[in-house]
């Protein structure tokens, strides 16, 4: 099995998947739609815990049992643990957390797949995502006597994914699968004022993955009429899982 995945998105835009194609052997299409909680952790001059709801719909194409290219689009809120928390006791802020509602992201991929008989394969992925838009937040507060009213921006959030993966297709058409894989990601940060105690400020900030790399388990379980189940945890030193229900044509 080898997978190849790019997902225009931090934070990666949905699951990884199983490493073998879905779509039919002589050649065909295959969508999903899916959902996927995604956190991870991101470093400035400290740790932020991202937190993102993402839902999607996917439409790929395979063949052979061996490749498939696919594209999806969907929606992701994003929060942003500490975001506002001052380090400075001068300084109080209304709120501790950024939270923003849905914006568009967009997915590329493609896998490929090589078996090593009629159970066991072995393959590569490649993944990325990127976010359309910009989420911002907005807090208020007192610098010593002073009011202030400021928004943080939070764009150009974007992941790129690569790893192996192994499967194992069991009774009942059941695949099993999981792999490790190295990944990065970031966004630009802006604060509207600069503010003492803040960690981010007028100018812009990088925030990026403070993990390189994780590991991902999953099943593809059959239902009927060429409906699947897909279900998937990926772990980066905090964990994500999310589902998908996919249709074979």
């Amino acid at each position: 099995m080898l997978i190849l995945a790019m997902n225009p998105v931090a934070v990666a835009g949905g699951l990884f998947g199983p490493p073998q194609t879905i779509s039919q052997e002589a050649g065909g299409l295959n969508t999903a739609i899916g959902y996927r909680y995604h956190e991870d952790t991101y470093r400035n001059h400290a740790d932020y815990v991202l937190r993102q709801n993402q839902l999607y719909s996917q439409v790929a194409y395979g063949a052979s049992n061996r490749w498939e290219i696919y594209g999806r689009i969907g929606l992701s809120d994003l929060q942003i643990s500490d975001a506002f928390r001052s380090t400075d006791v001068s300084t109080t802020t209304s709120k501790d957390h950024f939270e923003e509602n849905w914006k568009f992201f967009g997915t590329l991929g493609a896998k490929g797949f090589y078996p090593i008989n009629n159970i066991f394969g072995v393959g590569a992925f490649l993944q990325g995502s990127y976010t359309f838009g910009k989420f911002t937040d907005e807090t208020t507060g007192r610098h010593n006597t002073t009011p202030f009213t400021a928004d943080l921006e939070v764009k150009n959030l974007w992941d790129v994914n690569f790893g192996i993966g192994f499967q194992a297709t069991v009774p009942f058409g059941i695949k099993l699968y999981g792999g490790p894989y190295v990944y990065y990601a970031e966004a630009d940060t802006r604060f509207s004022d600069n503010i003492p105690g803040r960690p981010f400020g007028t100018q812009k900030t990088l925030l990026r993955n403070k993990s390189a790399a994780g590991g991902y388990l999953g099943a593809d379980i059959p239902l009927a009429k060429g409906f699947r189940l897909n279900i998937e945890g990926q772990y980066t030193g905090r964990f994500s899982v999310g589902s998908a229900i996919t249709y074979t044509y």
